[in-house]
């Protein structure tokens, strides 16, 4: 495990994310041992795999005390994502305590937080997600929209548990991320599911949406997000490559249509985007949950 200095390390966003609702982005870690073979984060520095280039940001607390106080002296509080470009709860996180580190400092300085993880591990922190939930003070825009200060979120490809290991190879089985789920949503979080990537042609169709949904419900998610796959990159380390080479081992008769979809470019087209679209509004409207953290009734 490497250990580096970071010079900075809560990242605040130009706009506030329509879906997440954070402001900032927050990552203890660089890298990721979950190695998910889709991840957006693929064509970038990170390499093929992830867990080669593992590293802990060592300087991330005092980092993050001084830069959190300086965003509560210029009154620009909003929701901390943790994380965006890793879990926060990695095997490494039992050794290292970053991420509880940063929310002993979340608590401390009043921020809000959303937690976006696949792992178990979580189920540590729950006293101390607790406190924040009830102290948490969020952005003026904000106030009387949401009143909880805890946000959870778990990740969710594929109900299939050998796509999953194939696709997510370190990560937790779906299951237990539901069942994880489960323990928070009864400890009196809100919780929901992050069905980002559904896989064209994989878990998008009707009956593996419609799947994931009815467990996403069954398990106490107060809302679930679907998004679709984007690949990115041609090199070798990059997500498209890689997401391709799972194709030829295991659906080769899907490279062509995954060909027409994606092309050059690294999302589908506009006409496959509301289809997955429709299809999650009438099935979320179906089993009655909602499709954004906001709302209050399935539109």
């Amino acid at each position: 495990m490497r250990e580096i200095s970071v010079k900075s390390i809560l990242n605040k966003k130009k706009k506030r994310d329509n879906w997440f609702l954070d402001d900032y982005t927050l990552n203890p870690y660089e890298g990721c041992s979950f190695n998910c073979q889709y991840c957006y984060i693929r064509g970038s520095k990170y390499g093929q795999n992830m867990t080669d280039t593992l590293a802990v940001k060592i300087n991330a607390l005092s980092l993050l005390d001084r830069q959190l106080a300086f965003r509560v002296k210029k009154n620009q509080r909003g929701i901390i994502a943790l994380a965006s470009a890793t879990d926060p709860y990695l095997g490494a996180e039992a050794k290292y305590k970053v991420t509880e580190g940063m929310l002993n400092l979340i608590y401390k300085h009043a921020f809000p937080v959303l937690v976006i993880t696949k792992s178990t591990l979580i189920l540590r922190d729950l006293e101390l997600l607790k406190k924040i939930d009830t102290s948490a003070i969020h952005a003026p825009d904000l106030k009387g929209r949401i009143d909880r200060g805890v946000i959870i979120s778990f990740s969710l490809s594929t109900l299939d548990e050998k796509l999953s290991a194939t696709l997510e190879p370190g990560a937790p089985p779906p299951m237990t991320r539901l069942e994880t789920m489960l323990k928070c949503k009864e400890a009196g979080f809100l919780v929901g599911v992050n069905c980002i990537p559904a896989l064209p042609y994989i878990s998008d169709t009707e009956e593996a949406l419609e799947g994931m949904i009815y467990a996403a419900t069954n398990y106490g998610a107060d809302y679930i997000l679907i998004g679709g796959l984007t690949l990115f990159g041609n090199g070798p380390a990059d997500s498209k490559t890689l997401y391709f080479k799972f194709l030829e081992r295991t659906f080769p008769e899907l490279i062509e249509p995954y060909k027409k979809l994606y092309g050059s470019f690294f999302t589908p087209p506009e006409y496959y985007r509301q289809i997955l679209e429709k299809r999650s509004e009438r099935l979320c409207k179906q089993y009655n949950i909602r499709r954004s953290i906001l709302e209050t009734t399935t539109t």
